[in-house]
């Protein structure tokens, strides 16, 4: 039996995922904890936050971030897993079969969108090792109390041959620094959001094994605008961008 908290869609999730190996790596583990206080608002507001995205501004913006992300992800071969993969709107446009997240509610919705789902966190994931052609973390480093196990976690699970995406709004980027101040002002959502800079999340990538092999940026208008483009991502991270899109692989493998 797989962790008893854990709701998981037995072996469904692992044929719906391609993956040939046992979803559980041994019998009876211990219950995962949820490491992070941003866990609460994200079970109580999914359905409010999932609705976002219907609106005119929550269309454009995510079709902005799926753009930038999908020319990464398209990097590395199928399977893919996404952690924190919320109510799956990300993997549902990308085509990501599996997600890992401790916000029930959130995963509710997830599934209801075709995405095979599990409760879990990201610092210990449910999975063998070497089981997924890629791992898709957007919007969740910044949410996680530790984040190099939550990378580290990431490395175990690829395959040979494997990468990382990264999906992260940049301290000192126009959206991190209003989402940041938003949070200050008490929005339970961004309260406990920590940002990090570029600078920051390498090095974050190069302590958990990983090297940047490609970056792609997104959201050039500023927050607080009436409507919003579509954008096409751009190659590189130049300044001004408020969402980057990083794909890493694990340090020492040529592939």
């Amino acid at each position: 039996m797989c962790w008893s908290h854990v709701r998981l869609d037995g072996v469904t999730l692992l044929w719906g995922c391609s993956v040939s190996v046992a979803m559980c790596q041994e019998e009876n583990w211990p219950a995962a904890k949820p490491s992070s206080s941003a866990l609460g608002p994200f079970d109580a507001y999914a359905e409010q936050y999932d609705a976002w995205y219907d609106s005119p501004h929550g269309q454009a913006l995510l079709a902005s971030e799926v753009a930038c992300l999908r020319l990464l992800l398209g990097r590395f071969k199928a399977p893919y897993l996404e952690v924190g993969v919320g109510t799956g709107r990300f993997a549902k446009a990308l085509g990501i079969a599996c997600g890992i997240d401790p916000a029930a509610r959130s995963l509710a919705v997830a599934r209801r969108r075709g995405v095979n789902v599990a409760l879990g966190v990201g610092e210990n994931l449910p999975l063998r090792a070497a089981s997924f052609g890629a791992v898709l973390v957007a919007f969740t480093l910044c949410f996680v109390s530790n984040p190099t196990v939550v990378l580290g976690e990431a490395r175990r699970v690829l395959k040979p041959c494997g990468g990382l995406v990264l999906g992260l709004l940049p301290r000192g980027s126009p959206w991190a620094d209003w989402y940041a101040r938003r949070g200050a002002q008490g929005h339970p959502l961004y309260r406990s959001a920590r940002f990090f800079t570029l600078a920051e999340v390498q090095a974050l990538l190069e302590q958990s094994g990983f090297r940047v092999t490609a970056c792609r940026s997104t959201l050039f208008q500023p927050p607080g605008l009436e409507t919003y483009a579509i954008e096409s991502p751009i190659d590189g991270c130049p300044p001004g961008g408020g969402f980057v899109g990083l794909a890493a692989v694990p340090t020492g493998k040529a592939c």
